[in-house]
């Protein structure tokens, strides 16, 4: 059959750049900002500037993004869509959005992954946001310490937007997020940004998501998450379980029999009719993560917040 929609405009896409694993692509756009709908709306908006990750994570549930285009789960990591900018159309984009709406980047793929020191993205919505937009709720997902670059324009957005950037860290250990996120920037990288941006008065929070069963949902495990975060200043602390589309435990589960064998069998069986894990383990890691984010003083998801009043243009530039 032949190829219509998503698909043909992938298949068309021209090839902007070839890297040693990854190909960059060059994806026409109809549109930036996606309204939200269904059972599970969390946002009204969302912003993704990119189709595909390179950093491989092993459990990604948004491979399926990539059926739409006719390509497989792996391509999902290596060949990488940049949106065909259109600052006009972003701009005409803008006015759809009403005071108090929630906006949320980077809910399908990462927003500051590598791609975006190539194209700047992210860079040029945020700058077109800056002075078009007040009173929104602007949420920002990202495993990249690459966000700290624009400490600058978020410093800036959050003195009229409710700005919250959202840093994932499945777990502490060095070694273990290698394996499990091989081409993202290590927790401490990802730490050492968030620090960046909450001393320039930029609320941000960590996320441990997902939570492995029997591998990162220790005590320990958490504990050592919340610990860092505290210390590099985040407000917020959550977690949530492992869950698996079908794209996404054709590449977690040959990776878990390789890496955590005697856990494979347990996993096929949790994840071979559902995707999401159920009752009474969702209860019990509730409770785990909500006495680790006290011992913290944690707030779970956070709350309204404006930078201090300290933090004027002035003081914005030491953090440019």
């Amino acid at each position: 059959m032949p190829l219509i929609g998503i698909a043909k405009m992938a298949a068309e896409s021209p090839v902007l750049e070839n890297k040693r694993r990854v190909t960059y692509l060059e994806l026409p756009a109809k549109s930036f900002i996606g309204a939200c709908s269904g059972k599970r709306q969390i946002f009204d908006w969302t912003v993704n500037p990119y189709r595909g990750c390179e950093y491989g994570c092993r459990y990604c549930y948004a491979r399926y993004t990539h059926e739409f285009m006719e390509l497989s789960a792996d391509d999902f990591e290596t060949r990488i869509f940049a949106k065909q900018w259109d600052a006009a159309q972003f701009r005409l984009e803008l006015r759809r959005l009403a005071p108090g709406d929630t906006v949320a980047f980077g809910t399908a793929t990462d927003c500051y992954q590598p791609a975006e020191r190539r194209f700047g993205l992210m860079r040029r919505m945020l700058e077109e946001m800056h002075g078009a937009v007040e009173e929104l709720v602007i949420g920002i997902t990202t495993k990249s310490d690459l966000v700290a670059r624009d400490v600058d324009l978020l410093g800036a957005l959050a003195r009229r937007n409710d700005v919250r950037v959202n840093v994932t860290i499945t777990t502490h250990d060095p070694a273990l997020a290698r394996k499990l996120e091989p081409f993202a920037p290590s927790p401490a990288l990802r730490l050492a940004a968030m620090a960046k941006l909450t001393a320039a008065g930029v609320s941000a929070g960590v996320g441990v998501s997902p939570v492995l069963p029997l591998i990162t949902d220790t005590e320990a495990s958490l504990e050592a998450v919340a610990q860092a975060a505290k210390a590099a200043g985040a407000r917020t602390f959550w977690a949530q379980p492992l869950f698996l589309k079908d794209s996404a435990r054709k590449v977690f589960l040959p990776w878990l029999e390789r890496e955590f064998p005697a856990l494979s069998t347990k996993y096929a069986a949790w994840y071979s009719r559902e995707a999401y894990l159920k009752e009474p383990y969702v209860g019990w890691l509730k409770e785990r993560v909500d006495r680790v984010r006290q011992r913290h003083g944690f707030d779970e998801r956070g709350g309204h917040y404006r930078p201090p009043d300290w933090l004027g243009p002035a003081q914005m530039r030491l953090f440019g």
